[in-house]
């Protein structure tokens, strides 16, 4: 699955995204990955398959060293906070995924919003969809994946009780996914 959350590629030669990574669902949707294609599957030990994301498409690794003043100061003002994912859903497009509490969703869109308004170029998921609802993509509805079996999957491991402490800003290209960036989460360097 791409970062957009769609199984497969994208078609792109790359694109990068700004992320929360989710530690405690990493192996499981590391193997969903590798299940769709394995070219998405990175061999970075610090990739984060699973994530919530902030904003993506992002910035190409070329404008790293400009943006990431910028990234630093807004991540700077965010103070890591808890997060609940307990309840899986189904967009209409067929991606299943997990939604965050209420008030973690609040602060993830929170930081969207900033980001968006530091980098009106980089609308979330490049303004495909209106309200993009924060989520952790686990798969999509195909033969013999739907929602309730995704649900029945993943029963032993929810509610997953996460903490939102860093954002890493990941590359996604065909055998070449990795991390190029990540700071934490309300003491970047000012």
């Amino acid at each position: 699955m791409s970062s957009t959350g769609h199984p497969g590629h994208s078609g792109h030669s790359g694109h990068s995204a700004l992320v929360v990574p989710v530690p405690a669902l990493e192996e499981w949707v590391k193997a969903r990955h590798e299940h769709y294609d394995r070219a998405y599957a990175s061999d970075d030990p610090s990739f984060a398959h699973a994530h919530i994301t902030l904003l993506a498409p992002f910035i190409s690794s070329d404008d790293l060293a400009t943006a990431t003043p910028r990234v630093e100061e807004i991540l700077s003002r965010t103070t890591p906070f808890a997060v609940e994912l307990a309840t899986v859903a189904t967009f209409p497009n067929g991606i299943i995924h997990l939604v965050p509490d209420r008030v973690a969703s609040a602060r993830f869109r929170t930081l969207t919003r900033a980001l968006t308004e530091a980098f009106p170029a980089y609308p979330p998921y490049a303004g495909a969809f209106g309200d993009v609802a924060p989520h952790l993509t686990l798969d999509a509805v195909g033969p013999g994946v739907t929602e309730a079996i995704v649900r029945q999957w993943l029963a032993p491991l929810l509610p997953i009780r996460a903490y939102a402490a860093s954002a890493h800003l990941s590359w996604y290209e065909a055998g070449a996914c990795r991390t190029l960036a990540h700071w934490p989460l309300g003491s970047a360097t000012r």
